[in-house]
């Protein structure tokens, strides 16, 4: 979880690849209204995340034997709906700057998320830090390491 540019679909690829877990974008399950709208450059509100957090929170209970979900979940209330439909969710937390974050979404090219947005998303963004299940990591550093560090985390050899 994190902001626009943080590095989601990377790190959540290596990391199903190493769990032999299924890798579920949450992208890929915006309404083209809310797609359009990113497009635009115009922020999403909680009414436009409500039915994809709905969505996102019935991919994550059809995988009990465990899934690795993409998804922004920058407030606690968005992360807690979700719990609810996963009880033991877990959530890494790529922290990024907000500099950092811009030059990533405006190298993307073709992806549907205006980099216009990117402010937005840090505006948003209630840290989890502190939260119970939750990782935070520097999301620069190498897709390898963050890989080692989360399967250490999720079996227990790297504390949260």
């Amino acid at each position: 979880m994190g902001v626009a540019g943080c590095g989601k679909s990377t790190v959540g690829a290596a990391v199903a690849t190493a769990e032999h877990l299924p890798l579920i974008e949450g992208d890929d399950f915006h309404s083209p209204q809310s797609r359009e709208k990113m497009a635009r450059g115009t922020p999403l509100t909680d009414t436009d995340r409500a039915q994809w957090l709905v969505t996102l929170g019935r991919q994550l209970a059809g995988h009990p034997d465990g899934v690795v979900l993409t998804c922004s979940a920058l407030k606690r209330a968005y992360r807690d709906q979700l719990r609810q439909a996963a009880p033991g969710l877990r959530f890494l937390f790529l922290e990024i700057a907000p500099d950092a974050a811009q030059q990533r979404v405006s190298g993307r090219g073709s992806h549907f998320f205006s980099a216009s947005l990117v402010d937005s998303q840090f505006a948003t963004l209630e840290s989890p830090v502190g939260e119970e299940g939750v990782l935070a990591v520097d999301a620069l550093e190498p897709i390898a390491s963050l890989q080692r560090r989360v399967a250490g985390w999720l079996h227990g050899k790297e504390p949260a």
